[in-house]
């Protein structure tokens, strides 16, 4: 096959490459090529929120990873799912519009990663937004982004956040505004009843059209090509077809927190030793590629509801799927529009000896659903039923991900450690005290007929912890595995370029240093639209450079 040329080829159309294609498209002279493994997202589960629980489990859509196992989770191999069409994850994703907290992206900067603090990279956010609720100081009206707030209230989510403040956490209106503790409603990623992924966001009709992007789906990146130390290009398969694309500008990977380090290590950038066991060649030696992975751990609490008003009655009667099916068809609301989880809460939980928080910002956030399942995107029980979840929002643990095969689509080694270090162990069992006391709150005993799971007979910290080996998930933020830094170990600079090649960066939540305070959708397309304004700032420096 002859190889084409392009200024710039952005591999992965996930949260992160949608928004880098759209951008570098938008000037006519400037070639983009966006290579995206899986299909295009025409399938009518990936637009319909509630669909999530479809494209869960979908072989076509999903990469359906599993970790290796993980001894701290008492060998248990985690399931991990990840996007496979364009859009990513946020194609599949369970849509919440959170960005994390101003003090996640100020410890970046203090890290020495210059630009990245909280007033640095909130012109991004507010860039891509498109609030419902319209432009503010800390929000976009009018970007591609949709974000849209949930249309009715629910008895459940009501109760919910009355019980957290009568255990001290105050009612809110914005998770994303001056301050994020608080219990309220979620924004979500939708625009008029549908899903607002980054595809639909940024790769719209008329963007499709330009002349100047071209976009290959089904198109699997096996590695990169060289020119010495400069990045020239990626080879992919296609529909059985080995192909090569040139670029003359740069390569930007945007695969993910598993396959973009992955994808370096197959292209021989990477910890020297475990390159040559595999006997890939060394085009650059950086140790920190795969490592420093870190995740948002998930433990669901179960509860069976005292009355028939949950999502589970809905969905387990042929009457009230048709209820829903009808509300969705007429008046683009009710369930199918919003998705799974429509409450939430941030608080902080671990307490010292003598009561106050250890943290001084959230340490725990609540993800609250009118359903409860076995796992996430399940099926419902056959009860009334909800789930409160709880993660804790800044773990110290930290796992790897390794290559152990020169095929790119035989997944790597997937270790996230969790639960490795004492604070995350106390920050975890006091999260779930902290359901368990919003749930016994007074506006909440009135809905709990009795808690499912962990259940009664788990009551001691250690039966707590217990629990939370054998139950805990992924609540599907992995980040960290290209760290952002100046040190040893870090992987690209605070411009997302790959220490030590020319021609190359990564923009995506592998590049975070550390993982923000929530959900990660919004600060990867933040990344990508500052990263965006980078490469261009950096295109005219080298072209004044050059007279």
């Amino acid at each position: 096959m002859p190889e084409e040329e392009f200024d710039y080829i952005v591999v992965g159309a996930g949260s992160a490459g949608c928004v880098l294609a759209a951008r570098l498209s938008e000037d006519p002279a400037t070639r983009v090529l966006l290579l995206e493994a899986g299909p295009p997202d025409r399938s009518l589960w990936i637009h319909l929120p509630i669909g999530y629980g479809k494209t869960m489990w979908s072989p076509t859509y999903n990469w359906r990873f599993q970790t290796d196992p993980d001894p701290n989770m008492n060998g248990r191999r985690i399931y991990w799912p990840r996007g496979k069409t364009l859009g990513g994850s946020s194609a599949i994703n369970g849509l919440i519009y959170i960005r994390g907290q101003r003090e996640d992206y100020d410890h970046w900067a203090a890290q020495g990663n210059a630009g990245w603090g909280y007033d640095d990279v909130l012109p991004y956010f507010v860039k891509s937004e498109g609030n419902q609720r319209g432009a503010s100081a800390f929000h976009g009206g009018s970007g591609p982004l949709k974000v849209s707030d949930i249309a009715a209230r629910h008895e459940l989510i009501e109760a919910f956040i009355g019980g957290a403040e009568q255990v001290g956490v105050p009612r809110t209106q914005d998770f994303n505004g001056a301050a994020q503790e608080g219990a309220g409603y979620y924004q979500l990623t939708t625009h008029k009843g549908w899903r607002c992924s980054t595809a639909k966001a940024y790769l719209t009709p008329e963007v499709k059209r330009r002349a100047n992007l071209r976009i290959e789906t089904d198109a699997m990146a096996g590695k990169l090509v060289f020119d010495g130390r400069r990045a020239a290009g990626v080879t992919y398969r296609q529909r059985g077809v080995l192909k090569t694309a040139r670029c003359r500008a740069e390569v930007l990977l945007s695969a993910g927190s598993i396959q973009s380090p992955q994808l370096l290590q197959l292209s021989g950038i990477g910890p020297r030793a475990l390159l040559d066991t595999l006997g890939v060649p060394v085009v650059h030696e950086l140790p920190g590629v795969g490592e420093n992975l870190q995740d948002h751990l998930q433990i669901r609490l179960g509860y069976e509801c005292t009355k028939p008003i949950t999502t589970n009655d809905q969905l387990n009667s042929w009457f009230g799927q048709m209820g829903m099916g009808l509300e969705w068809l007429l008046h683009r609301t009710g369930p199918l529009a919003v998705g799974i989880n429509q409450g939430g809460c941030f608080m902080r939980a671990l307490k010292d000896a003598q009561g106050k928080p250890v943290a001084a910002t959230p340490d725990i956030q609540f993800h609250v659903a009118t359903l409860s399942a076995d796992m996430a995107g399940g099926k419902v029980h056959p009860y009334s039923g909800f789930t409160m979840s709880v993660c804790q929002l800044r773990p110290e643990s930290r796992g790897h991900i390794r290559i152990r095969s020169l095929d790119a689509a035989e997944p790597p080694e997937m270790q996230p450690n969790y639960l490795a270090t004492e604070l995350d162990r106390a920050t975890t069992v006091a999260g779930v005290r902290a359901a368990r006391a919003i749930a016994d709150a007074p506006a909440m005993r009135p809905y709990v007929k009795r808690e499912v799971k962990p259940g009664p007979q788990a009551e001691s910290d250690a039966d707590l912890l217990e629990f939370c080996r054998n139950n805990g998930a992924t609540i599907f933020h992995p980040t960290g595995t290209c760290r952002m830094g100046s040190d040893a170990l870090a992987v690209v600079d605070a411009r997302l370029r790959v220490h030590g090649v020319a021609g190359l960066r990564v923009i995506d939540c592998s590049a975070m240093p550390t993982l923000v305070s929530g959900n990660t959708n919004a600060p990867a397309v933040m990344m990508a639209e500052k990263a965006v304004d980078m490469i261009k700032e950096d295109r005219n420096d080298r072209a004044r450079a050059r007279g």
